[in-house]
């Protein structure tokens, strides 16, 4: 039997995600455990998750530090302590720099409010109705130098209907999102997903633009 795989979360905020996560791995849904969780924001809710979960925390705050670069350096080493198998981006509201996302490379996943490669970056809930959709969603993909650009894994689609605004079509969306990356993560942990040369294979299958369909 393989050994559980070490899971990394990197957060900002409240830690939904990170929570259906540490979840998943307590109940033996994930063959993995999470173990750690970081920061960049001290009064980000997802640390008391994390805490009560009994996962070690880290605080790395971007006011300690001159520039980015020292920024993600400090980032990287810190994370490198935790020998992370996964690295679990959940609400990371940072742009990382390319050293740091080469260093984990294949080994990095990011969930992304939208249906990739559709609104990339911020505001995708506003931005989706303001074009007229008819249909919203997630997105988890490796994270690669391009921002939100990296090969998708999985997408789950939600309606817009006439009236929604931004925060009912974001709740739609969250609670798709809590399904699809515990699920991603169960994946990368039984060791059937990968990235080899810019693409997400799973089980050996390369996936295509919008990740893995199941009807």
């Amino acid at each position: 039997m393989t050994a559980a795989k070490r899971i990394l979360v990197l957060i900002s905020g409240s830690g939904s995600n990170l929570q259906v996560i540490l979840d998943s791995c307590t109940s033996g849904r994930i063959p993995g455990e999470v173990v750690g969780v970081i920061s960049n924001k001290a009064d980000a809710y997802g640390l008391v998750r994390a805490k009560e979960a009994g996962v070690a925390t880290s605080v790395l705050a971007q006011q300690q530090f001159a520039n980015r670069d020292d920024y993600d350096l400090a980032l990287q080493a810190l994370m490198a302590d935790y020998k992370p198998d996964l690295v679990v981006l959940a609400g990371f509201m940072r742009i990382l720099s390319a050293p740091l996302v080469r260093h984990f490379a294949g080994r990095m996943i990011n969930i992304h409010p939208s249906l990739l490669p559709k609104y990339q970056g911020l505001h995708t809930h506003q931005r989706a109705i303001d074009a007229g959709d008819e249909e919203h969603g997630a997105s988890v993909h490796f994270v690669t130098e391009e921002l939100d650009g990296g090969p998708v894994i999985l997408q789950a689609r939600v309606p817009i209907f006439d009236g929604d605004d931004a925060d009912e079509v974001a709740a739609r969306v969250q609670a798709q999102e809590h399904s699809i990356y515990p699920l991603v993560v169960q994946w990368f942990c039984e060791g059937r997903l990968a990235m080899q040369e810019g693409a997400a294979l799973l089980d050996g299958a390369v996936l295509g633009p919008a990740g893995h369909a199941s009807e």
